[in-house]
C-alpha cells in the first residue's frame, strides 16, 4: 500500500473557525505571540499564558472538522495516510484520521514543568495555577513554544523521506523547521499544494498547485487519487 504523507498547517483549521497565531498581524486576542507563546512569557506571567491557552481550548470545543479534514480520512481506504501537522488542535483525529504526528504539541494535553516526559490528557478546557503533576510541579501546556526545540521533527523527516505522494495543505511553507520537510521528499514523488494563495515561486519538483481552500480542493483531489490509485 502506497504512503501518502500530508503536511497540514493553520489554514485547514481556520476553515473550521479556529483563529490562528498569524491572524491580525501576529496577534491573538490582542496579545503578542511573544507575550503568550514563549518560555520567557511563561516565566514572566504564567497566569496570562494559562488563560491564553484556556481560551484556545474553549474555542476548540466549539468547532468541528471540515470537509478538508474528512476528505483525508477517506484516503485511508486505499493508502497508508500519515499526517504531519503544525496544528495543535485535534480536528484531524476527531474527523477520523488514525495516524497524526503533531510537530508543535497538542492543545488538549498538558505536561509537567519538572519532567517533560510526564504528559497528561486534560479533561475540560481549563488549566489553572496549582494544577500539578504527580511530582508536585505545576503543569504547563503541552505546546512547543517559539524558541523551543521541535522533538517530533526527527520522525517527521523519516516520514517525509518515505512518502510516495505528498499533500501540503493550509500552510504557507514559510515556517521552519516544518517547511524544510519538503527537502526530504524524493524528487520523483508527486506533490500537491492546496492553497488559494499559492505562489508560483515554489521551486519544487513534481509539484501541482491547487488554488482552492482545503474544504473545496481537498475533496476533489482525494476523489481523483482514489479513482486513480492503481496508477501510483
Amino acid at each position: 500500500m502506497k504512503n501518502i504523507v500530508v503536511l497540514s498547517g493553520a489554514g485547514i483549521s481556520a476553515e473550521s473557525g479556529l483563529q490562528t497565531f498569524r491572524d491580525a498581524d501576529g496577534l491573538w486576542h490582542n496579545h503578542r505571540i511573544e507575550d503568550v507563546a514563549t518560555p520567557e512569557a511563561w516565566e514572566r506571567d504564567p497566569e496570562l499564558v494559562l488563560e491564553f491557552y484556556n481560551q484556545r481550548r474553549k474555542q476548540l470545543l466549539e468547532v468541528e472538522p471540515n470537509a478538508g479534514h474528512k476528505a483525508l480520512v477517506a484516503l485511508e481506504s486505499r493508502f497508508e495516510v500519515l499526517i504531519i501537522t503544525q496544528n495543535v488542535d485535534d480536528l484531524h483525529e476527531r474527523a477520523g484520521s488514525t495516524r497524526v504526528l503533531h510537530l508543535h504539541g497538542e492543545l488538549k494535553k498538558v505536561r509537567s514543568t519538572a519532567d517533560p516526559s510526564l504528559v497528561y490528557d486534560l479533561h475540560g478546557w481549563e488549566l489553572k495555577q496549582g494544577d500539578c503533576c504527580e511530582k508536585g510541579s505545576q503543569l504547563r501546556p503541552h505546546i512547543v513554544w517559539f524558541g523551543e526545540a521541535v522533538p517530533n521533527i526527527v520522525p517527521a523527516v523519516t516520514l517525509a523521506g518515505n512518502a510516495d505522494i505528498l499533500l501540503v495543505v493550509g500552510t504557507s511553507l514559510k515556517v521552519y523547521p516544518a517547511a524544510g520537510l519538503l527537502q526530504h521528499v524524493p524528487a520523483r514523488v508527486p506533490k500537491y499544494l492546496v492553497d488559494p494563495n499559492a505562489s508560483p515561486e515554489y521551486m519544487v519538483y513534481n509539484l501541482q498547485i491547487i488554488r482552492e481552500k482545503s474544504g473545496v480542493g481537498l475533496p476533489k483531489l482525494v476523489a481523483d487519487l482514489l479513482a486513480n490509485h492503481s496508477n501510483f
